[in-house]
């Protein structure tokens, strides 16, 4: 029985190695993008992304767990307004908007409390060409070391990259419903 702790306990030393040393080599810094064009012009889009009342609706992350539980504090599109979430499948954070420069760009800051804690920097951006918008949702983080080594492991460009894409194109079917 000795030697079966004895040799978890050297397994379990060298996975701590292995995420030590990963996480010297691993990036800080993610940044993601994603855009998608929309048949409209930038006015019919800025409701819907200067509002984090509007944003809840068309979000792909509210969407994933019906019984979420979100607030909403301040005024609604304006600088300081913030929403809270809560939830089983998706964690609980806080996201403040933090600049508003209508109707060409919106910028967040994000607050996220479980499952892991972290802070994030988010945007969307609208480029009007002609009668139709490009819209540009930027999101980027730090990760602390050691957690960084996740970067070595998990494809965030897929998951979260995936993610950014349906909610622009709930965006867009908002949007262009609307008209």
């Amino acid at each position: 029985m000795k030697k079966f702790f004895k040799v978890l306990g050297i397994i379990i030393l060298v996975l701590i190695i292995v995420v030590l040393v990963a996480g010297l080599i691993a990036p800080r810094k993610y940044h993601l993008e994603r855009e998608i064009t929309i048949n409209a012009p930038r006015e019919k889009v800025w409701p819907q992304v200067s509002s984090l009342v509007n944003m809840n609706k068309w979000s792909p992350f509210a969407e994933q767990d019906p019984n979420i539980k979100v607030s909403f504090e301040g005024q609604d599109g304006t600088v300081g307004s913030g929403y809270k979430w809560e939830s089983e499948k998706v964690g609980a954070g806080e996201q403040k908007i933090t600049k508003l420069d209508p109707p060409n760009r919106a910028d967040s800051h994000l607050h996220f409390i479980k499952p892991f804690e972290g802070e994030a920097e988010a945007f969307i951006d609208l480029k009007e060409a002609g009668s139709v918008t490009k819209v540009t949702w930027g999101f980027k983080t730090e990760y602390a070391y050691p957690m960084n080594a996740m970067l070595l492991v998990m494809n965030m460009d897929k998951v979260m990259g995936e993610t950014f894409d349906k909610g622009l194109a709930n965006l867009k079917r908002t949007v262009e419903s609307n008209q």
